[in-house]
């Protein structure tokens, strides 16, 4: 999997998800490759967009078509000021449900600390999560060359999540949420309350 994060402020919501809209309904027919996206917009106007292909030689050929050059130009005049983008084919994904029926998605960001603990740990949590949070439908973890990672839990529904969060965590996983808290250093939270999810027809 190749995934594509997009991230900026924004000045016209409105302007961008009805953006997003055509581009389900115009372009993704064209898009080889395309997976599905998520994104959003923070209720202070932080927004990312995450794009996922098969491969990145996929992702360059889409980006590369004339058609979306045509549509970002557009898009990116509903951003205040510069739009960042990153990439990588280092990516985990956890899967416990529908990611798509999901009422809610939190994305966290940070620094990777050591990135073979990462994947151990990775490998630990899931079963550990399919247990303890049936409220968490998916988590996918994209890491980028710069030690930077981007991780995206898809939950039910923030009153569930919210209530996860509260639980106490069983003793025997206590080890593995100290070694995660230890590896993946979280330095920002995107809350994305009304998430704009779209996956490529079966």
């Amino acid at each position: 999997m190749f995934i594509q994060v997009m991230e900026g402020k924004v000045r016209d919501v409105e302007g961008l998800r009805a953006q997003m809209d055509r581009w389900l309904e115009e372009l993704m027919p064209g898009a080889s490759g395309y997976l599905g996206s998520t994104g959003g917009v923070t209720d202070s106007g932080d927004c990312i967009m995450i794009a996922r292909f098969a491969s990145e030689a996929d992702a360059r050929r889409n980006s590369d078509r004339p058609e979306q050059g045509a549509w970002w130009a557009e898009t990116e005049a509903c951003f205040d000021g510069p739009v960042r983008f990153h990439e990588t084919t280092d990516v985990h994904v956890m899967r416990h449900g529908d990611p798509d029926s999901a009422g809610f998605v939190q994305v966290m960001e940070g620094h990777v600390t050591d990135r073979e603990a990462a994947r151990q740990i990775d490998e630990e949590s899931d079963h550990m999560l399919a247990e303890g949070r049936p409220d968490l439908l998916e988590a996918i973890t994209a890491y980028f060359d710069d030690g930077e990672y981007a991780e995206l839990a898809y939950f039910s529904s923030e009153d569930a999540a919210r209530r996860g969060e509260s639980t106490e965590i069983p003793a025997e996983y206590a080890d593995t949420i100290a070694r995660w808290q230890a590896t993946m250093q979280v330095e920002r939270y995107l809350d994305l309350r009304e998430p704009w999810l779209a996956s490529a027809p079966a």
